[in-house]
């Protein structure tokens, strides 16, 4: 009986290519400003603070998409613009690919929205509280829902929609989730006023929020 041999078969090698996720697969679709109007609650109105948006946007190499800022209105008699109107329906991320919100649902009872993920449109940390100086406070001028004040609010939240550097005050939300006990990171307290100075006193700069609404 003759042993058995091994027959050894050469198999053709099959060459997998993995592709890491980049940023590039998921496109960013929110940021944090990186710096305000310079002019307080100032920002040339919802059309000057969705220029700004672009504008730091596309100098971060971002194109092709409609950028809004997370701002509401306030108007006489009758509910203003809301935030959450303007934005699209997502998802969005952020500079680094990160996922901060698939939906309007999702941003606005769980989003991924802390320190380490509230990025500016160049991939950077926001400084929050605890750092110096803290500029954790974001202005929104709407409420937890991202949804305009009713007609019924008499006090100024919105910075006479975002064209006072004066009188009255704005709702603003803490990026970092910190402060006070406000962990709302859009209706988390009013400022003090309007003009630069008013929205440092609080913890600000006068930085607001981008979503691409496309």
């Amino acid at each position: 009986m003759k042993p058995s041999s091994l027959v050894l078969v050469a198999l053709p090698l099959i060459a997998i290519t993995l592709s890491p996720a980049t940023a590039q697969d998921k496109p960013m679709g929110f940021f944090i400003t990186s710096v305000g109007s310079g002019n307080g609650g100032n920002l040339g109105g919802l059309e000057g603070a969705d220029a700004h948006c672009a504008k730091l946007a596309e100098a971060a190499g971002s194109t092709g998409r409609t950028w809004k800022a997370y701002l509401s209105t306030q108007e006489d008699g009758k509910r203003g613009i809301s935030a959450r109107d303007r934005i699209g329906k997502g998802p969005w991320h952020n500079a680094k690919g990160v996922l901060i919100a698939s939906d309007l649902d999702q941003l606005h009872l769980a989003p991924n929205l802390v320190r380490s993920t509230g990025l500016d449109e160049n991939g950077n940390l926001i400084n929050g509280r605890g750092d110096k100086p803290n500029k954790h406070d974001i202005l929104t001028g709407t409420m937890a829902d991202g949804t305009a004040y009713f007609p019924r609010e008499k006090e100024d939240r919105t910075c006479s929609n975002w064209t006072s550097s004066g009188e009255g005050t704005a709702t603003v939300g803490h990026h970092d989730r910190h402060g006070g006990g406000n962990t709302s990171w859009n209706a988390a307290h009013n400022s003090r006023g309007c003009s630069q100075d008013d929205l440092a006193k609080t913890g600000g700069t006068g930085l607001f929020m981008c979503f691409a609404a496309d």
